[in-house]
């Protein structure tokens, strides 16, 4: 296979992060012979990833848009083995966290982290966080173009930007490259569509203020078109209006969507354009020249002619009925005929959601190597991709992810469940998402009960901020202390996008008084079967069946009302 598409650091890259990495080991020196204190030591550990939950610090790991190579897979399941507790935690940012390091390893991490062109910066703290993108970029047969060369200039560009590195709040980004939005940009400070204007020109319509936490709500349009070549430009203005205005006083109400909301989009986006009227033609245009260098980082891998149909697969999955179950739920439509993208599931029953074992990393990293271009991706449903596997190779792929315990067909199944860490880890959180995933996850093994459901997304937070994304979940549980019981209120209706540009998001709404923690699996039961019973013909998805009905059902069927 060709080596993998995507950026490979420059000698400026390679010279920072090794810098970096020697400063935060000093720091860690100074910190563990007592010569910094914890609330000293808080600020510098943040600016390398590092953060201190409930039992231990954790290290969490820049994966920029989703994508790994093979050896960057390996190496991650080599810091598991050694230094962690030999498994690993993927995120809805497209990012790896290792739960349990020790703190004097902490810069050693760093410094094999380094050596595979990864690091930790800016995964925390009140600065532009990782940029996400489709899972599926540069691979899908419904693109527009590649994302993931603007999520790579953007990173370039927002890398500790001097003006933006001590914002309100932290800042995160999204860009996705179809008309079906499948990097919930609805959902971000700033959301991305790539597309065509109507002379055919290549830009960007610009999403502004959505987020989840607390304060929940779906970004607003602030301009339909910004030409590519002025993108940096217009995200500059963007930044700082929001830097300039946004709320320092309060940090419930410092992220831009507060802006947005308490000043009105039209207010925003005629502040916004005055600053990039000033900006636009200055340094910040970015010249074809540098597109066409950083887009050729992620040219298209060597593809075989192929036709379309592969009769080895079909012969394949016709004499072995789960491989076409797996097949069918799992694989996505290639923009190359004869290749399709495959959903590597880490949603086993009774398992965790997102966690990885270093074996099972070890695993995919060959699988990549040897049937992807040497290409994986993580997305933020917290599973990992293999971008461009020719349908010839499905049957060895399958075999090879049976044999590493990754075979699970339920990619967007009601069994695909989003969730945080929850009490388990987490110092801010109310209650434990895990166990009630591994629960649901148990309840609903049957595969013939998930395909007879369909299409439905579950998703669960243990707390508020809401990094299990229950918000935009088709059924949401979010954890709450109730007099120091944990209890699960719960909303449906929910999407992080869809179709038109993120057109179908939506915030879920509350469907009730919560539920116990023994309550909360049959009363997920019972939402399903309720829509089951009301839906208008098996083609009709929870989602849109919801959207026919409303609540009322459902809540008749939870209280008896």
């Amino acid at each position: 296979m060709t080596a993998p598409n995507m950026y490979r650091y420059d000698e400026f890259d390679h010279a920072f992060v090794r810098d970096r990495v020697a400063q935060f080991r000093d720091q860690v020196e100074r910190r563990i012979a007592g010569d910094l204190t914890e609330e000293q030591f808080k600020p510098l550990r943040l600016m390398n990833g590092v953060y201190l939950q409930l039992h231990a610090y954790m290290l969490r790991i820049a994966i920029p848009y989703g994508t790994l190579s093979g050896r960057q897979m390996h190496k991650l399941a080599h810091i598991a083995r050694v230094y962690d507790k030999d498994y690993g935690h993927f995120t809805t940012r497209q990012n790896l966290q290792f739960n349990w390091p020790k703190l004097e390893d902490l810069p050693d991490i760093l410094e094999e982290l380094a050596e595979v062109e990864m690091h930790a910066i800016q995964t925390s703290g009140n600065c532009i966080r990782n940029v996400t993108t489709d899972h599926f970029a540069g691979a899908a047969a419904d693109e527009v173009d590649d994302p993931r060369p603007w999520a790579e200039i953007i990173r370039q560009w927002s890398s500790l930007h001097p003006e933006f590195s001590f914002l309100p709040r932290k800042f995160k980004v999204a860009v996705t490259g179809a008309a079906r939005d499948r990097a919930a940009i609805r959902v971000h400070d700033i959301g991305l569509e790539v597309r065509r204007g109507p002379d055919g020109a290549l830009g960007f319509r610009v999403y502004v203020g959505g987020g989840q936490g607390r304060t929940p709500m779906i970004a607003k349009e602030i301009r339909d078109f910004v030409p590519e070549h002025e993108l940096l430009a217009y995200l500059e203005a963007i930044m700082r209006v929001y830097n300039r205005y946004g709320r320092r006083d309060n940090k419930y109400k410092a992220r831009i969507k507060i802006l947005v909301h308490e000043r009105g989009i039209e207010q925003i986006r005629d502040e916004v354009e005055a600053e990039f009227t000033d900006l636009r033609g200055g340094v910040l245009d970015v010249p074809a020249e540098a597109r066409e260098r950083i887009t050729a980082y992620f040219a298209s891998p060597d593809y075989e002619t192929l036709p379309a149909q592969s009769d080895k697969l079909e012969a394949a999955w016709q004499a072995n009925p789960a491989l076409g179950r797996w097949m069918a739920q799992n694989t996505h439509p290639h923009k190359q005929p004869g290749y399709v993208s495959v959903t590597v599931s880490l949603k086993p029953v009774s398992g965790v959601p997102g966690d990885a074992k270093s074996a099972q990393m070890d695993a995919v990293a060959d699988l990549a190597e040897r049937y992807s271009f040497d290409e994986i991706r993580v997305s933020h449903e917290q599973n990992l991709i293999l971008p461009h596997v020719k349908k010839d190779d499905l049957p060895d792929v399958y075999a090879g992810l049976i044999a590493a315990g990754l075979e699970e067909p339920n990619a967007g199944l009601i069994t695909d469940i989003i969730s945080c860490p929850g009490l388990d880890y987490c110092a801010l959180a109310n209650a434990r998402s895990i166990p009630i995933a591994q629960r649901l996850t148990e309840r609903f093994a049957d595969h013939d009960r998930q395909a007879e459901i369909g299409d439905l997304s579950l998703k669960i937070s243990g707390c508020i901020n809401a990094c299990g994304h229950h918000h935009v979940g088709h059924i949401g549980i979010l954890g709450v202390d109730r007099k120091g019981e944990e209890f699960y209120q719960i909303t449906l209706g929910g999407a992080p996008g869809g179709e038109n540009g993120g057109a179908d998001a939506a915030i879920g709404e509350i469907v009730g008084k919560g539920f116990s923690t023994d309550e909360v699996v049959d009363a997920v039961e019972t939402i399903v079967d309720t829509y089951l019973g009301l839906r208008d013909g098996a083609d009709e998805t929870f989602l849109t069946a919801y959207r026919r009905v409303g609540k009322q059902p459902f809540q008749d069927a939870l209280y008896g009302n």
